[in-house]
């Protein structure tokens, strides 16, 4: 009876000292994600930007002193101009020349130019509202019947007050910027324009019905890549008449072919749903043959067992995120609760050090590199994993961490042998970020329309930002947006994001109104055009193309 006794006691005490371990883990998770570093690079050496980081604030310091001794001084000292950097050439230049006086004497006599000096300061031009007044003047002929008037432009907002160009601004000013529609109220209200979000909000949902084709388009244009990545993140939803949220879903699919040197634009689509269970990505990923780059999700899983179980023709191989597995030992590591964490952690280095060499290089070749190198260094990881998986308990981090990675060892193998596939899914993960920063400063969506417009917008502007290798397209607001055109919507589409376009079979609603007005003009011009214009672009046909070359 005693020893049996002291056995469940040990028993106790050591399920006691896990439980301990496990919480006294995520204290230490939570307390470094609220107040210490986040990022997971390791410090083993000083660099020349740890340097410059570090002496950074000391910079500042030093260049206030040197002003005030600079104006206490009577003889000020002329100190080397300071290299910089060119402002870019598509800025606009407004020459500002300053004509000296003329000294005495001098009156009358001709000037000579000699030479100038010229310097560069960089301005902005705060945006501005004004009011576009647009006059259709109506003639009759002498000697003529009848009266002759131009059509009026198409608008996404028919005897709406808002131009495309306004939409377009604050479209990007939420979903790009992270600036909700209450703070966008208070800001026009500075300068007497009173648009109350609830305004603003319906002129969203205009425009995510006239852009829904567009978002439906570059999903189809992502699943045609041989490999894609896929990623969810949570967004809150306010559920109608209880005022509280519900728990919804942003999805996102990603494509990028540069890293193994493919030539298809980059671009990402996002897909708003109620839940993250597997029949999302069913539905999502109709249609799609390849490679599948994600995280450990179940739902992924699920949909490769399935098409392979049923022998579909659109099979998909999961390739695994070594990111996600790395920072479930980078955890342990931190925390300084297990040996065999800080070991995973050390070698992993390895692999994204080799990953730098490869990038960019032809699939082919980023394969062989990493026969040559980094086959080696996973052997011997999953070797120290099943090695320590018999020496730590079960319930621990360390043997949950060892599992997660055992368990899809062929998935996180396959990077090794194919060269189109990424060591990590960081490519969808930054497109997630800027959802996570608009969902911290709106805190919820209004609705599930709401979340719907959210994920139809926001398609189209990371994809003009991945299009444009993430420069600052919306820098200039004066030349972002264009305003509506007769322009085919296949056509402006095709010159916005240099793609080809299959027209579909519905058109937008606008465009539909304009078609049967066109028709009920009998003197009007280009009756039987079809003024379809879709109004939301990113820049004008030049600027943008220029920038994305």
């Amino acid at each position: 009876m005693a020893e049996a006794e002291i056995a469940r006691l040990e028993a106790v005490e050591k399920s006691a000292n896990e439980r301990i371990a496990n919480l006294t883990l995520i204290m230490k998770v939570l307390q470094r994600t609220q107040n210490g570093k986040r990022s997971e690079r390791l410090r083993l050496e000083v660099n020349d930007e740890q340097v410059s980081f570090a002496f950074e604030e000391v910079e500042t310091g030093l260049s206030a002193i040197r002003s005030e001794l600079d104006r206490a001084a009577k003889d000020k000292p002329k100190r080397a101009p300071r290299p910089r950097k060119g402002f870019a050439a598509h800025l606009e230049r407004i020459e500002e020349v300053i004509e000296p006086e003329i000294p005495a004497g001098c009156e009358g006599l001709a000037k000579v130019l000699i030479g100038e000096d010229r310097s560069e300061r960089l301005d902005v031009v705060p945006p501005k509202f004004r009011v576009i007044v647009t006059r259709r003047p109506k003639y009759a002929f002498r000697g003529s019947d009848g009266v002759v008037q131009a059509l009026a432009p198409a608008h996404i907002i028919e005897g709406g007050l808002p131009t495309e160009r306004l939409l377009a601004y604050i479209a990007v000013s939420k979903y790009a910027d992270g600036l909700p529609l209450y703070r966008q109220e208070a800001i026009y209200l500075r300068d007497g324009v009173e648009i109350s979000r609830s305004l603003m909000a319906q002129w969203m949902g205009h425009l995510r019905f006239e852009l829904q084709m567009l978002a439906d388009y570059i999903l189809e244009r992502v699943k045609e890549g041989e490999r894609i990545f896929a990623d969810e993140t949570t967004l809150p939803t306010l559920a109608p008449g209880s005022g509280k949220t519900t728990k919804a879903w942003l999805w996102a699919y990603a494509r990028d072919d540069r890293p193994y040197g493919g030539t298809s634009p980059p671009m990402v689509a996002y897909r708003f749903e109620n839940s993250r269970g597997a029949d999302c990505v069913t539905r999502h990923l109709s249609g799609f043959t390849g490679i599948l780059q994600v995280d450990g999700y179940s739902a992924y899983t699920n949909l490769a067992k399935t098409r392979a179980k049923t022998g579909s023709n659109e099979t998909v191989q999961l390739a695994g995120c070594w990111a996600h597995l790395r920072r479930k030992f980078y955890d342990l590591h931190i925390s300084g609760v297990s040996q065999a964490a800080t070991d995973t952690v050390l070698a992993m280095t390895e692999l994204w050090r080799i990953e730098d060499e490869v990038r960019g290089k032809d699939a082919d070749s980023r394969a062989a590199r990493r026969q040559e190198k980094s086959s080696t260094t996973v052997a011997s990881l999953f070797e120290l994993w099943e090695k320590e998986l018999g020496k730590v308990s079960g319930k621990s981090k360390t043997a949950e961490a060892i599992r997660y990675a055992l368990t899809r060892r062929e998935a996180l193998e396959r990077f090794l042998t194919d060269g189109r596939i990424e060591i990590d899914s960081n490519i969808v993960e930054r497109a997630i970020r800027p959802q996570t920063i608009t969902r911290k400063n709106s805190l919820f969506a209004g609705s599930e329309g709401g979340g719907r417009t959210w994920a139809t917008v926001a398609t189209l502007l990371q994809t003009a930002l991945c299009r444009a290798r993430h420069k600052a397209v919306y820098a200039d607001r004066r030349t972002m947006p264009s305003t509506c055109s007769n322009i085919p919507f296949e056509t402006r589409f095709s010159r916005r994001f240099r793609w080809r376009f299959v027209v579909g079979t519905r058109h937008s609603s606008h465009a539909q109104r304009a078609f049967r007005n066109s028709r009920s003009r009998s003197l009007g011009r280009n009756r039987s055009a079809l003024a379809r214009s879709y109004g939301f672009s990113f820049a004008s046909a030049d600027s943008f193309s220029s920038r994305c070359a």
